[in-house]
């Protein structure tokens, strides 16, 4: 190496000097007080080579982070910068390592300070990096920096790849486990603890949905526990609402299943310092270990719940495999296959007039992709029943039993978490026995611990009281079946179409029941029917054939029937007289609405059904008008000779309108006048004087009318 004096120029000392200090770790930065002396005492030499002391700028910003990117050290990044504007004239650090331990980072520094005609000093030597052999010195320090850290990390994960491959490296265990003093894992000592997580089991078993745990905790007003993984309280316990998040941590956590694990994730740190972490495959994990302690459940349950979780997650995606049970009213949803693309088909809804949701399957992932008309489309009311009809005639044998089992698991539940809401009770008398017990022993003459105490045993108290209210509330609200209900209870399960089509039954308990029988319904939509391929567990195929629904229209169409009886009754009736046999007959129109004149009006304008009026002018009646000018007569002669029974005539319509019989003599004045005489003295003495209003006419109105007709008729 060349004399240190000839490398230094005045064109160094015209710009500054900058020492980089750097220790990789907090711990060292506390501890290792000689290391870091050391590096600070650079200055001086900084000053010995000629640069003035306020000249000489310390750049100590990346304390405790380690040299092996520079991604999140500013004050290397600074130094960077510094030299490739130009200012720096030397850069000093205690050695290669504490500027980078990355030859990425070493040689970049290098080049640019190369570029820039900037020394580098470290505690060996002082060098310029312009010269050959001094760049060439510094790339060997660079490259054994960075091989010592290899060579550290590689022997401390030695060391830890074989403790964690015996199952004896202590690791941080999940809420519900600890070690006890030997070191070994065991279940939680705390009774609450241990329910809590035992019921979040229990939940997920009998729902299928890490969202139902997280509904079933909070309807029962339930609480988790938690502990700190930091800070001042650092493993303490404590308690606060579920989540979904962590119960899906709870699920994918072999530890709960007495499994010891380790190396279940990926850590890397990208080209700008950010941290990832990515979950491996069961296959990729360091170590497995199953049976190494005690746990919650068996490892069979903790991979039965990994595969209800992976069929829940087949709900999303682009080709939807499977899904949780939800609480919308189609039943097959998650399970329907297209028959023609083979694609899952989703379910979209639809609002009736009634408010009723009603279901529909469709296939439109491609057309939607494509731009082009969906595979197929069909309403799924019919298909579910014929399903649900095909289910229960599988299960009635067993219903009696699947209905008492069901019933005993709710009972179990229930329980359950009331000897989790009364532990939390237990814990809260705890707290406030222990605040009192404190404050009793402080000295009533230190005022300033004994209020604090005072208060903190009133905090207690006031959780006590909450808790109290809480359990005795939940308390009240769960009521158990007593032998009445039970028996009432088997009567309904010995029905089991009743018990399945009570509306009290949730509509996901029917697709968790339809889940249990059936693989997947195969759907194929033609001209006059749909097929549905049912595939049962047990490897059964049932096809079913089904009518294609009615459309709107057709569902609210008057049956055929009723329209040939209307076209049979106006042969004799009116609009209304109609009407009112067709609902003393217990006949409605389509829409299940009671016959009007109007509605009937209607239907026969729709059906092009002639009305009587219609009908008796085919057969030759004459209008009153027609009828006045064959007898030569004004029209209200007629209706008075109508209405004395000398002529004859029909009732056409609901407004009293007559047509009259064609044919018919003119009665002479003296038939009226006898006539009207003889009626008039029928309507003083109470009788009928018209056939049409079902009284016989008198036997001196018949005479008369007789003798009228012979005088004018000789023949």
């Amino acid at each position: 190496m060349s004399d240190n004096s000839a490398k230094v120029t005045a064109a160094h000392l015209r710009r500054d000097a900058y020492l980089y200090v750097r220790q990789s770790t907090l711990y060292q930065v506390a501890n290792n007080t000689e290391s870091t002396r050391r590096q600070y005492d650079l200055r001086g030499r900084a000053i010995a080579l000629g640069w003035p002391a306020d000249h000489v700028i310390v750049i100590d910003v990346d304390q405790g982070h380690s040299g092996a990117s520079a991604a999140d050290r500013e004050g290397f990044q600074r130094l960077v910068a510094e030299v490739s504007l130009g200012k720096a004239g030397i850069v000093l650090g205690l050695e290669c390592s504490r500027l980078a331990r990355n030859n990425a980072d070493w040689h970049r520094l290098l080049q640019i300070c190369a570029f820039n005609n900037t020394l580098i000093c470290d505690e060996d030597g002082l060098y310029d990096p312009c010269a050959f052999n001094d760049r060439l010195l510094l790339g060997l320090k660079g490259a054994m920096s960075e091989a010592e850290l290899h060579l550290i990390r590689a022997r401390l994960r030695g060391g830890i790849l074989a403790k964690a491959a015996r199952g004896q490296l202590a690791l941080r265990l999940p809420v519900g486990l600890v070690y006890d003093a030997t070191g070994a894992v065991v279940l939680d000592p705390d009774t609450a603890v241990r329910a809590a997580l035992s019921h979040l089991f229990a939940t997920f078993t009998a729902t299928g949905s890490a969202r139902a745990v997280v509904a079933a905790f909070n309807d029962q007003g339930l609480t988790f526990p938690m502990r700190h993984s930091s800070g001042p309280h650092s493993g303490e316990l404590y308690w606060t609402l579920l989540t979904h998040d962590r119960v899906l941590k709870v699920l994918h956590n072999p530890r709960y299943a007495g499994a010891y694990c380790y190396g279940r994730a990926r850590h890397y740190t990208d080209a700008d310092g950010h941290h990832h972490t990515i979950a491996k495959p069961r296959q990729e994990w360091t170590t497995l270990i199953e049976d190494a302690h005690p746990g919650y459940l068996t490892f069979a349950q903790y991979e039965a719940n990994l595969d209800v979780l992976a069929a829940n997650a087949a709900a999303h995606g682009t080709d939807r495999a499977a899904g949780p049970p939800r609480e919308g009213p189609a039943l097959l949803q998650g399970l329907v296959v297209c028959g023609r693309c083979g694609r899952r088909m989703t379910v979209r809804y639809h609002t009736r007039s009634s408010g009723q949701l009603v279901p529909d399957y469709l296939c439109q992932a491609t057309g939607i992709r494509h731009g082009i008309p969906i595979c197929q489309f069909m309403p799924g009311a019919s298909i579910d029943t014929a399903i649900a009809e095909l289910i229960l005639d599988t299960l009635t044998p067993l219903a009696l039993e699947v209905a008492l089992t069901v019933t005993d698991e709710l009972a179990a539940r229930a329980d359950q978490a009331d000897a989790i809401r009364a532990s939390h009770v237990e814990r809260a008398q705890y707290a406030a026995d222990r605040a009192r017990r404190r404050y009793l022993a402080v000295d009533p003459e230190n005022r300033l611990v004994a209020d604090a105490l005072e208060a903190d045993w009133n905090h207690k108290l006031r959780e006590l009281s909450d808790a109290r209210d809480a359990y005795d509330k939940a308390s009240r609200d769960h009521t158990s079946l007593d032998a009445a209900a039970r028996t009432r209870i088997r009567a309904l399960a010995a029905d089991f179409p009743a018990l399945w089509n009570d509306p009290a039954t949730p509509m996901r308990e029917r697709k968790r029941l339809i889940r249990l029988l059936v693989t997947d319904v195969t759907l194929v939509k033609t001209t006059d029917a749909i097929t549905a391929g049912v595939r049962l567990r047990g490897g059964q195929d049932h096809a079913l054939r089904l009518p294609l629904p009615l459309n709107a229209w057709q569902e609210r169409k008057t049956p055929p029937s009723t329209i040939a009886l209307i076209d049979q009754l106006l042969h004799t009736h009116t609009y209304r007289q109609t009407a009112d046999i067709l609902n003393q007959r217990g006949l409605t129109s389509g829409d299940g609405k009671p016959f009007t004149p109007d509605r009937l009006r209607a239907h026969c304008h729709t059906y092009k059904i002639p009305s009587l009026w219609q009908r008796l002018r085919q057969t030759g009646l004459l209008t009153l008008d027609e009828i006045a000018h064959q007898l030569g007569a004004h029209p209200s002669s007629v209706k008075t000779w109508y209405r004395l029974g000398l002529i004859t005539g029909h009732l056409a319509d609901d407004r009293g309108t007559c047509l009259y019989h064609p044919g018919q003599t003119r009665p002479s004045p003296a038939l009226v006048e006898t006539t009207g005489k003889a009626l008039g003295n029928t309507h003083r003495s109470g009788r009928s004087h018209h056939p049409s209003l079902g009284g016989p006419l008198p036997k001196t109105v018949t005479a008369a009318r007789n003798n009228g007709a012979n005088a004018n008729n000789p023949s």
